[in-house]
């Protein structure tokens, strides 16, 4: 999201189960960013990726704001290019202008986090080999699971979005990693397959994505 919270990650107890990413949310891209560049490259053989990184003019009031929150997007991809790392994208709204950017870089993997775009968008996705995710919205979201369902079954992965609170059969809760069981069941029945195929399916596309 920023320095500080990229360092909570950095500071904790190495764990099998916590990879870390870091990365400058768009949201934060009118602060300081050298800070969070320096972070990246002196940290860059304990981070798993950089990111969420990406763009969004829900959080610019103009156009010059708009070309800083690109150019801290672009010099973070330069960093996952030189350090060979994954990168997870926040493109609410701008993937056309996302799509337009990133084969300029050479990333080793990419994930469009939360993707919400339209079917054709989607395709644009699967054809330049890109993860999406889908997080619990997707349970109660009919647009969602069209969309989940026109996705390559080897590109989707599952999230859950904390600290997001989540209403329907989530009950306005702040996401949490349970929430994943009641995603993937979802996911399994659009898509019809098993559930327990399923979570291989994930489990195996959340490797190649992090290139373990």
């Amino acid at each position: 999201m920023d320095y500080t919270s990229s360092k909570k990650p950095l500071n904790s107890e190495k764990s099998e189960y916590i990879l870390p990413f870091i990365g400058m949310h768009p949201e934060k891209a009118q602060d300081d960013t050298e800070s969070i560049f320096k972070l990246i490259v002196e940290n860059n053989e304990k981070i798993s990726g950089v990111g969420e990184i990406g763009l969004d003019h829900t959080y610019t009031n103009s156009d010059e704001e708009f070309l800083k929150q690109e150019h801290v997007f672009r010099t973070q991809l330069s960093y996952a290019e030189k350090f060979r790392k994954p990168v997870s994208i926040h493109s609410r709204k701008t993937l056309d202008e996302i799509f337009k950017i990133l084969p300029s870089y050479n990333i080793p993997t990419t994930l469009l986090h939360w993707f919400d775009g339209s079917k054709k968008q989607l395709q644009q996705a699967m054809d330049l080999d890109y993860y999406v995710s889908f997080g619990p919205v997707t349970v109660y979201s009919k647009d969602k699971q069209v969309l989940l369902s026109k996705a390559n079954k080897d590109k989707i992965l599952v999230e859950t979005d904390g600290p997001v609170r989540f209403s329907r059969c989530f009950e306005n809760k702040t996401a949490q990693i349970d929430f994943i069981p009641s995603i993937v069941f979802c996911a399994s029945k659009v898509l019809h397959v098993n559930y327990d195929e399923l979570c291989d399916v994930i489990e195996q596309n959340s490797k190649r994505f992090l290139i373990l």
